[in-house]
């Protein structure tokens, strides 16, 4: 976030959007293609997730590098399908910019676009240009198979699990916004030393799932009843689930995984660590549900994954108060007391 010149830039008018399209994709092992195609093999199921990221509204360039946003949003739209236990194997991008974007801008976006896509094992990209009046907007498509098993129902006590601690994404933000205003603020801005919020900063600019997500399922042979990426809190996420499967969910607090310098930050700043997770959102967690009949073998040999609640039945559970019809307006957290708490949760 420092002040200064901008190096050597290439106005995109000058190279013109077929040059460029062929620019991009030299030397990174792909080739562009209105209608990319992915190897469907049988037994198979099609999938797909789509994704959107408006500036101003879903990252900020005053401190996320372009790079990182191409990254991220490989990782927004593959996460989407390995909720569905299926492997990405194809991405295609639509990209509008204005005129304050240069060439080398691009290059970088692209450049974490393809860091990405090779670590998830993609095997096809399609990529569109076009112009905007408000910035950068990027739509990305992330479509793969999955192999085609027996769907079970979800039943009631079914398992929910992360894929790893919550929270520290959100805060994070909170730390570059904070550098922000100070930016803005100041003529003589000095970078602080932010070694301390590392990981949390990471955790929002570039965060990380396993590509080996669904193999491990498959070679333990425990496969999800249904699956979501956390990318607007915790609640938002397990509302849906509860909402598709038309039960109760149960969330107990002190499951859920939080990494200690998340809780470090929510105390500098004022933040209630239990706000910041469950409507936090950036988090790029999975959160799965599991059948219970599983329970002892996901503590074996699952190992990535925290239990932190299950599903209940409407009809059945007794120790719930006020229950409504819909599933989604039945999902709680349950203090270490014992106590429930309603959540609450925008999706916003």
């Amino acid at each position: 976030m420092e002040k200064k010149k901008e190096n050597k830039r290439t106005e995109i008018k000058e190279i013109g959007r077929i040059a460029l399209l062929d620019k991009l994709f030299e030397n990174t092992g792909f080739k562009n293609s209105d209608s990319p195609t992915i190897k469907e093999q049988q037994g198979e199921e099609y999938t797909i997730s789509s994704r959107l990221f408006l500036e101003g509204i879903d990252f900020d360039l005053t401190y996320t590098p372009l790079k990182y946003l191409g990254y991220k949003i490989v990782v927004s739209a593959v996460g989407g399908l390995y909720a569905k236990n299926c492997n990405p194997k194809g991405l295609n991008f639509n990209i509008a910019l204005s005129a304050k974007f240069s060439y080398q801008h691009l290059q970088s976006l692209w450049d974490g676009v393809i860091a990405a896509a090779k670590e998830h094992k993609i095997e096809s990209i399609s990529l569109d240009l076009t112009t905007s009046l408000t910035g950068l907007i990027i739509s990305c498509n992330s479509s793969g198979y999955k192999k085609q098993i027996k769907k079970e129902k979800i039943k009631s006590g079914a398992l929910l699990c992360v894929t790893g601690n919550l929270g520290a994404g959100y805060m994070g933000l909170h730390v570059l916004e904070r550098e922000k205003v100070a930016f803005n603020a100041s003529k003589e801005y000095k970078q602080p030393d932010l070694s301390k919020y590392k990981y949390i900063i990471e955790r929002y600019l570039t965060p990380n799932i396993d590509s080996d997500t669904v193999s491990k399922f498959e070679e333990t042979s425990i496969f999800p009843l249904d699956g979501r990426l956390i990318t607007r809190g915790l609640g938002d996420a397990v509302k849906q689930i509860a909402k598709e499967s038309g039960m109760g969910a149960k969330i107990f607090i002190e499951k859920i995984p939080i990494a200690s310098q998340t809780r470090e930050m929510c105390e500098e700043l004022g933040i209630d660590i239990i706000t910041a997770v469950v409507n936090g959102g950036e988090d790029y967690r999975l959160l799965y549900v599991l059948p219970l009949e599983n329970h002892d073998k996901i503590i074996k040999e699952l190992k990535d994954l925290e239990i932190i609640g299950h599903l209940y039945s409407l009809e059945k559970d007794e120790s719930v108060k006020d229950i409504n019809q819909s599933g989604e307006d039945n999902c709680f957290l349950i203090t270490p007391e014992g106590n429930q708490i309603t959540i609450t949760a925008q999706g916003w």
